[in-house]
């Protein structure tokens, strides 16, 4: 269960009314995640939608890998919601399987594309360790540039951020869901959101 109530269309205010309608008929086509969160402060939802419409939809990243960092972001924050939204759009850019639930597991997955590996080691080293490898850098420059580099840099902390704030208002899966990483060592719904019943 949520531990905050999310605001309601029938009671939002003017500003959150129309931050709402800028999200619903965006390339969103919804309000799920986060943003709903964030519609307590209406400037700070518009802005963030602003925001992450432009990294996920808008940038020389290709779709597949925007959601390749995606997905290693939810993994690296143990953020059921976020893998549960993006596994599908994954998919459908093309990631392979395999890769998908290598991650899936908390394993490095085996790859056959150069600029898939460049994007999970960058990925991950940057969070895992705060920082990345000369190597790493070079990997993603070499495929998408300087203006590339910096974007999945943004890229990756903009779903960090959107991870923090599904896991730390609880967020659940929508109903009939199972939890993508349900069973392993740590990363359990009860481990992550235990009950205070």
């Amino acid at each position: 269960m949520p531990r905050i109530p999310f605001p309601e269309f029938a009671t939002m205010n003017p500003a959150q009314r129309a931050v709402y309608e800028a999200i619903v008929s965006g390339p969103r086509g919804g309000l799920v995640g986060p943003l709903r969160a964030a519609l307590h402060n209406p400037e700070l939802a518009d802005k963030w939608q602003r925001f992450g419409e432009l990294l996920r939809f808008r940038t020389s990243l290709t779709k597949r890998h925007s959601e390749l960092a995606i997905l290693v972001t939810a993994r690296v924050w143990n953020c059921s919601f976020e893998w549960f939204q993006h596994e599908p759009h994954a998919l459908a850019a093309g990631l392979p399987a395999g890769i998908v639930n290598a991650l899936r597991m908390d394993q490095r997955p085996d790859f056959d594309d150069s600029a898939d590996e460049a994007i999970y080691e960058f990925t991950n080293q940057l969070q895992r360790d705060h920082s990345v490898t000369d190597a790493a850098h070079r990997a993603v420059q070499a495929v998408y540039g300087v203006t590339g580099v910096v974007e999945l840099t943004a890229l990756i902390g903009y779903y960090a951020l959107v991870a923090m704030t599904l896991n730390a208002h609880a967020f659940d899966l929508p109903e009939g869901a199972t939890d993508p990483f349900a069973g392993q060592a740590g990363t359990d719904a009860a481990a992550i959101h235990p009950s205070t019943e």
